[in-house]
């Protein structure tokens, strides 16, 4: 059955809102409640006084920025008939933790991140190029880090499937 949709008018906002709850008990715990999709704690390690329940808040931000570019990624992919099978991600980031432990001046958030994603592709690096160009432009947790002034570097590597090799 073929769908019908008015064409959208891209010269006014398109506000979405999203919402979720979280709570904390009086700890380094916090538990992030996203309804229907179930709830995600974020803790701190013990070193740093938390208990390990979860992932550190930042680890979180490092995670939603692969899953972001993974979205943003296909949907561009989709859109300019490029075809992949898949991307694998390794992400790290650096942070001086003067900052969240109170220093002024010096910035709590990262310093530095750093996102090697591999695209399972046999599609030229052109056409990969153009996709990839188009994703950062378009991903919303990439550039909330990148306007943040964060040094943020992404590299994307071609997988071309071929006994595992890669090809930048």
């Amino acid at each position: 059955m073929a769908s019908v949709v008015d064409k959208r008018d891209f010269s006014k906002p398109v506000i979405r809102r999203k919402a979720l709850s979280a709570s904390n008990e009086g700890s380094l715990a916090t538990v992030v409640n996203f309804g229907d999709l179930g709830e995600l704690t974020f803790d701190e390690p013990v070193a740093h006084g938390g208990s390990d329940k979860g992932p550190t808040p930042l680890t979180g931000v490092l995670a939603s920025l692969c899953a972001c570019e993974a979205v943003t990624f296909g949907r561009t992919a989709r859109e300019m008939g490029f075809e992949y099978e898949g991307i694998e991600f390794d992400a790290a980031f650096t942070i001086d933790i003067r900052g969240r432990s109170g220093m002024r001046g010096v910035v709590p958030h990262f310093q530095t991140v750093k996102v090697e994603a591999r695209v399972r592709t046999q599609d030229s690096q052109a056409r990969r190029t153009n996709v990839v160009e188009e994703t950062e432009a378009r991903c919303p947790v990439f550039n909330l880090i990148k306007d943040a002034g964060v040094r943020i570097e992404m590299i994307w590597i071609r997988d071309a499937g071929d006994a595992g090799t890669m090809a930048a």
